[in-house]
């Protein structure tokens, strides 16, 4: 493996590299900086028959107390590829590595559009097809044309073009079989403009004083985004223990019929015909506070959906609260939630 020595350590506590500060300690930990080195590390491990956790940003993941027995692997690559003309857009290829909100930012200056609705997303840009992460009416899967793997079964580096990546809510092909894909690049196809894509989230629109399928500068459309995500204790902050979280710990429930939501929820109708509600109502309407906390695991005072640690939780707390904030929505409206953050050696 061409991973030089000192980029692994043994008995290495997870904690530290998550955005909840929870988790034990890792087996063996080993920082990857180059595409090859990321490829060799989770080869040998799998020749080895040892368990394989890639870890990216830490920000949507719930490690056990007891750790990780198997390779960490830690992905540290970077670089940016830029193919961009007048007629095409840009076309953007990022190594999974890279910080998310900083291709943000950098999306914004160089007039990229449709990323900016994603501002203040904490994590690597090799997360984002495998959640297909979202913010504000936008999801990564309206921007990808193709994800770079490494398949672990096929033995070889493959191309997914977007139309193959299975995305869906909060999902995608990679997601469903964990164990398969590593994402070794993600390539974004991005119009050209200073505007930003239609603002489509009602929060938003307000906040930008415009309507809803209009168009915005990229830039106010960050500051109002920043500015919502910092009231909801969503941007990172080491001072502010509400930001100590896996951001929304449970999805958007999305119900078969418009007759299963409960009277005053929230609803959407989606393109199959069911209707998404919201998360964050069902939990305060079920009756669990913000700042209900189980030892030092609270619900954030900011937010009911961000599930926090005030600085000495264990994960053995956090769950106990998630499976709490479940339960009393479970009885309350017969609506079972389902977790966004992967739970690693531990489980609900």
């Amino acid at each position: 493996m061409s991973t030089p020595q000192s980029a692994v350590a043994t008995g290495v506590p997870l904690a530290g590299l998550t955005t909840l500060r929870l988790g034990g300690p890792a087996d063996k930990l080993v920082e990857v900086t180059t595409e090859q080195d990321l490829i060799d590390a989770v080869r040998e491990a799998d020749a080895a028959g040892e368990p394989v956790l890639l870890l990216s940003g830490g920000s949507n993941v719930v490690i056990g107390d007891e750790g990780f027995r198997g390779t960490v692997i830690k992905v540290r690559t970077t670089g940016i590829r830029v193919d961009a003309d007048a007629c095409s857009g840009a076309m953007i290829h990022v190594q999974a590595g890279e910080d998310w909100d900083q291709l943000v930012q950098r999306a914004i200056a160089e007039e990229w559009v449709g990323l900016e609705s994603m501002s203040g997303i904490p994590g690597l840009t090799g997360s984002t097809p495998v959640q297909n992460v979202g913010a504000y009416g936008h999801e990564v899967a309206e921007t990808i044309a193709s994800v770079r793997v490494w398949d672990r079964v096929g033995n070889a580096v493959r191309t997914v073009f977007a139309a193959d990546c299975g995305f869906a809510y909060r999902t995608s092909r990679f997601k469903q079989d964990p164990s398969r894909y590593v994402v070794l690049e993600v390539a974004y196809q991005l119009p050209l403009g200073d505007l930003s894509a239609p603002v489509e989230y009602a929060e938003l629109a307000r906040t930008l004083d415009v309507e809803p399928g209009e168009r915005a500068p990229m830039t106010a459309v960050r500051d109002a985004v920043l500015g919502l995500r910092r009231g909801k204790g969503m941007v990172l902050d080491p001072a502010d223990h509400d930001t100590w979280s896996a951001g929304s710990f449970f999805t958007n429930p999305i119900l078969d019929t418009a007759a299963e939501v409960p009277a005053g929820a929230p609803q959407w109708p989606q393109p199959d015909g069911r209707v998404k509600s919201s998360a964050a109502w069902l939990i305060q309407h079920a009756g669990v506070d913000k700042g209900f906390a189980i030892g030092d695991a609270a619900v954030s005072s900011k937010h009911t959906l961000a599930l926090t640690n005030r600085g000495q939780a264990t994960t053995k707390e956090l769950l106990a609260l998630a499976a709490h904030v479940r339960a009393q929505v479970q009885q309350a409206f017969g609506i079972t939630l389902v977790n966004e953050p992967v739970l690693v050696n531990c489980s609900l």
